[in-house]
């Protein structure tokens, strides 16, 4: 693909290199998926923005995963802001869009409406998961809350739990009349074989950050990129009037950008009735008759969509009986 090429950019991932510096990255672009995620639950602005940054950060993170393979967000806190999840599920196959969901689970009574979301996480964790498939265990990193936003949450993240110096230029917002927008462009320093020796590092609580870990020319280059990067705009982020590679063009023209394929990315869930019946077998017929209804069903919901299942107690848990029809 040539920096020229002319493509749809809304609901895109599109990955590129700065041959120069050595640095690869993503340019993101969110806003029916983004629209649809949040139109699943009727939030307060402090969460909407958590979960509209989440998104983002998942997209530009979860782009460079396996086929088949899902990525996803947890950020847990002991504030009225309780959780944030996030799934990312690459393609099926070559050229298929990837899907992305998630839901923030808050406290009603706790939260301030009129502050900002991220100080309302409190004390807690930032994780990311990696689900490889069947038969492979997950992979899981976790760093605490630090820093003053989900994004430095994530470069506090890599440095630490990855040793890749990381940045993220993030930015998102409702737009009357247009609804819900959002862009971001994310850093990473190329691996090197030798990882930074363990220890203390200059961030937060002793975290590792970015200026730990590439030192020399590989910080003089990296300490440039981010400079250029600073000087980017809103209205550059989140377009549509400036093109991804138009970007780039203008941020890093002397660092040799070269792009690679636009990953295309939709709203899209998982759930269905077998993987909530699924999740029931666990219980015994007396735990399962704790969750039935007045009207002799149990009802499921899922958190991402909204669909909404109905069993039969009697076809539900380890001593089920022969499965009866489900409603969704």
């Amino acid at each position: 693909m040539t920096l020229g090429s002319q493509i749809a950019w809304d609901d895109t991932v599109l990955p590129f290199q700065l041959d120069r510096s050595d640095i690869r990255g993503r340019v993101a672009r969110l806003n029916g998926t983004l629209d649809e995620i949040l139109a699943q639950h009727d939030y307060p602005e402090p969460i909407e923005a958590l979960v509209a940054e989440a998104a983002l950060l998942t997209v530009l993170i979860g782009q460079t995963i396996k086929l088949r393979w899902r990525l996803s967000l947890q950020i847990r806190g002991d504030g009225p802001a309780r959780l944030i999840a996030t799934d990312y599920y690459a393609p099926t196959a070559e050229g298929a869009p990837a899907r992305i969901r998630a839901w923030a689970s808050f406290d009603q009574e706790r939260l301030d409406r009129a502050a900002p979301g991220f100080g309302q996480i409190g004390h807690g964790y930032f994780a990311i998961v990696i689900d490889q498939g069947a038969g492979m265990a997950p992979y899981q990193g976790i760093t605490p809350i630090a820093g003053g936003s989900l994004s430095t949450c994530a470069e506090t993240y890599f440095a630490q739990s990855e040793q890749l110096p990381t940045r993220f230029a993030l930015s998102f917002g409702q737009i009357p009349g247009k609804g819900w927008r959002a862009g971001g462009v994310m850093l990473q320093h190329m691996p090197k074989a030798s990882p930074y020796a363990q220890g203390g590092g200059s961030g937060e609580g002793g975290l590792l950050e970015a200026a730990d870990i590439v030192q020399g020319e590989e910080g003089d280059n990296w300490n440039r990129a981010n400079t250029l990067l600073d000087t980017v705009e809103v209205a550059e982020l989140i377009g549509p009037e400036v093109h991804p590679t138009d970007l780039l063009v203008r941020l890093f023209h002397e660092e040799g950008p070269r792009v690679f394929d636009a990953q295309p990315v939709g709203f899209g869930c998982t759930c269905s009735a077998d993987k909530v019946r699924q999740s029931l077998s666990i219980y015994s017929a007396k735990d399962i008759a704790t969750m039935t209804t007045h009207d002799g069903i149990v009802t499921a919901e899922c958190q991402f969509c909204g669909a909404h299942y109905e069993f039969d107690p009697d076809t539900l848990g380890f001593e089920a009986k022969e499965e009866g029809g489900d409603e969704a």
